[in-house]
């Protein structure tokens, strides 16, 4: 990297900052810290390079004023942000899996987990000891929620500062190389959440120093908006995701809330990151996937020119539409798919966006961009993640807000759909632990939390009195009831569950997968209708996939049985049963000849 604290092959350490603020700039390094004044360099920067500095060495930089800080590009942190900068090898790690070269996106089956909440103690180290269920349940990748350094000894990791040191409270970089190079002997994907919109609200001191990080003409919800304009700044972070991919050996990133992203250059850095990825792994599968609530269809893979460098977006649209099918909710954004929320299912399942350009009458704007002629495997289609819990007033599961019957026909539509699949942690069973919302915050800013969900929510049915109804944000207890507990043997509806995924994930891999070769199917078509979905997708051998799913507790209309041979049924005789209207819920899923 161009920055930080780089080892050299001669045994010297180089350090070099972006300061151009900064009148001056003093080195503190090892633990006596020995004081070392930077050499003023060009367009702002200061730099030197200190001899005989072992890896683990601590230091700061200080500033004219005296305040001290941490390195930006930190690789590694003792303590948090507020701790000492540590000097780190990157080739100190000894990778076993040196082979990898990763697996095509169309194999992914996604699970998203929480560092420090999938289990206990929680950790790099507590992920590894999940990874033999995640690849005997079906899962091939596994995506991390942010890993950034941040302020406190908890949190979801979206307010991460230092976005090159793995967060000291999970352990250290060498101990995450362990957890990806384990996946990959197991052959898993690790996929990695990244926060490029903005800086968390404590223990970021880039504005003491570069002030011109930022745009103060230029506002998002976080603040002023960071200048992508500004080549300092588009290095940091096209460097970052290098870094991920290059050091951690990841198979890809997940790119979060890019809609957040102030940036009118041509080419801007979405495109300019992936363009990077894309050339400097020539012989890996690398995978980039966005969070996008402009549904800019120009950006994903499939779409010709020089925007679609994206393999993937989540798909919130086939989240919307499935959870109104499943609870009945209309509050909020829902009420864009509550009118026809299993027609709108089967436009999303067919064609990927269900904005497309459309008006939605809740944002009062037009809102996408047509999404048909991209392949299914462009949309990471959940029917939970870590927003769609977390962000509720509870971090309610599904498995407390709908029937078990109810959630066994989705989860065969999510798994079977062509759509690359995303599992939260704990959905393979059924859990019904919440995770909420937590953060460890202190003052003014633990207040400023504590009253903006207050007012968040203060607005919604059933939270008049949100201040006696909400879990306090910051209270160690509300993080320690996300901490997934695994079910217990005796669980009859856990195992059934887990039972039902395997079994789905097994379908999905040995039936499907072969037939869904990157690029080589289209949209599907939708015949959906009321509370009857029907979607087919031509498969890669002319063939094709149909899923028909009756998706209401009460008896379904008559309807057209699927011809070809039966890959799933929910219960026995379903797929005959369709002709004179099956009972409750319930999906089919075929494979169809050519026609």
């Amino acid at each position: 990297m161009p920055f930080g604290a780089e080892r050299r092959p001669d045994g010297g350490t180089r350090f070099r900052l972006w300061a151009p603020d900064a009148g001056a700039v003093t080195l503190l390094a090892g633990p006596d810290r020995q004081a070392l004044p930077l050499e003023r360099l060009d367009d702002g920067w200061f730099g030197r390079v200190v001899p005989g500095l072992p890896a683990g060495t601590p230091y700061r930089y200080r500033l004219a004023d005296g305040t001290e800080v941490p390195d930006p590009a930190s690789r590694a942190q003792a303590g948090g942000p507020f701790g000492p900068s540590l000097v780190w090898d990157p080739a100190g790690y000894d990778w076993q899996a040196a082979e990898w070269r990763g697996r095509p996106w169309h194999e992914a089956v996604v699970y998203e987990l929480h560092c420090g909440a999938i289990g206990r103690p929680g950790g790099f180290a507590t992920v590894e000891r999940r990874l033999d269920h995640l690849a005997g349940l079906g899962i091939t990748a596994i995506e991390l929620m942010p890993v950034a350094d941040f302020v406190g000894s908890r949190g979801w990791g979206y307010d991460g500062v230092l976005p090159f040191a793995p967060a000291s409270i999970y352990g250290s970089p060498d101990d995450l190389k362990h957890l990806v190079d384990a996946a990959h002997r197991r052959g898993l994907m690790v996929l990695l959440d990244v926060v490029y919109n903005h800086f968390g609200p404590a223990g970021n001191f880039l504005p003491l120093y570069a002030k011109s990080f930022f745009d103060e003409d230029r506002l998002t919800p976080w603040g002023p908006a960071i200048d992508f304009r500004r080549p300092q700044v588009r290095d940091f972070f096209r460097h970052n995701a290098l870094y991920w991919l290059e050091e951690f050996r990841l198979d890809g990133l997940r790119l979060d809330a890019v809609h957040a992203i102030r940036d009118d250059s041509r080419p801007d850095i979405l495109t300019e990151i992936a363009d990077a990825a894309r050339a400097a792994f020539p012989d890996r599968h690398i995978h980039l996937v966005l969070e996008n609530d402009l549904n800019e269809a120009r950006r994903l893979a499939g779409t010709p020119g020089p925007q679609g460098r994206y393999d993937a977006q989540w798909n919130d649209d086939l989240h919307h539409a499935a959870h109104v099918v499943l609870t009945g909710e209309a509050d909020g954004y829902y009420a864009d798919y509550a009118d026809a929320p299993v027609p709108r299912l089967g436009r999303a399942l067919a064609e990927g966006f269900i904005y497309q350009g459309d008006w939605s009458a809740q944002r009062r704007a037009a809102r996408g961009e047509p999404s048909a002629h991209l392949p299914p495997t462009a949309f990471v289609g959940f029917l939970q993640n870590h927003d769609q819990i977390g962000n509720r007033a509870l971090g309610d599961r599904l498995a407390a807000l709908a029937e078990p019957a109810a959630l066994e026909a989705m989860t065969a539509v999510l798994l079977l759909a062509p759509q690359v699949p995303l599992l939260f942690m704990g959905e393979e069973w059924g859990s019904r632990q919440p995770f909420p919302f937590f953060c460890d915050f202190e003052g003014e800013l633990a207040d400023i939390v504590r009253r903006g969900r207050r007012e968040e929510f203060a607005a919604f049915a059933g939270f008049t009195d949100a201040a006696e109804t909400l879990p306090d944000a910051l209270d160690p207890a509300t993080f320690e009831a996300a901490v997934l507990e695994p079910p217990d043997d005796g669980d009859d509806a856990a195992m059934r569950r887990l039972t039902l995924v395997r079994r789905l994930l097994e379908l999905r891999h040995s039936r499907l997968v072969p037939l869904l070769a990157p690029r080589r199917i289209g949209s599907g078509i939708d015949r959906s209708r009321d509370r009857m979905l029907d979607v087919a997708w031509m498969l890669r051998d002319g063939g094709w996939l149909r899923i028909v799913a009756h998706l209401a507790p009460e008896k379904g209309p008559a309807w057209e049985m699927p011809s070809g041979e039966i890959l799933f049924e929910s219960a026995p005789g379903l797929a005959a049963a369709l002709a004179g209207g099956i009972e409750g819920w319930g999906t089919v899923a075929v494979l169809e000849p050519t026609s």
